[in-house]
């Protein structure tokens, strides 16, 4: 298994930007995708960005441009830069470990998910 701990989630102003850490232990981790989804109050979890062993990053439509996703393999962390953040973006958002070096943001991919870190954008 795979423990993941996630930081950096907080209040921001429509505009602002945070970044989110998500820290990995308990297997190895640079041979494995990894990713974040959010989850809004009342609605489905929905994914967000993913990012694979060899760095390629993957976007969803609703962030793109605005978000940026890497990954610090000697460290073990993946982070998740949030620019631009608009009221829409307040969620939970949850780090994702995948079972395979290539993660394309499917649910059923994920082998580990983090404990969740709220990201609350004013209007």
């Amino acid at each position: 298994q795979v423990h993941l701990v996630e930081s950096g989630g907080g209040l921001v102003q429509d505009g602002g930007s945070l970044r989110l850490s998500c820290a990995a232990s308990g297997r190895t981790f640079n041979n494995y995708g990894m990713g974040w989804f959010r989850q809004a109050p009342g609605k489905e979890r929905e994914f967000v960005a993913a990012i694979w062993s060899g760095g390629t990053p993957l976007y969803a439509g609703s962030v793109k441009g605005r978000f940026t996703i890497s990954r610090d393999n000697a460290k073990n962390t993946v982070y998740l830069q949030m620019n631009s953040l608009k009221p829409e973006d307040t969620a939970v958002y949850y780090c994702a470990a995948g079972r395979l070096p290539i993660f394309r943001g499917e649910e059923r991919d994920v082998y580990q998910w983090g404990q969740g870190t709220q990201v609350t954008v004013s209007s």
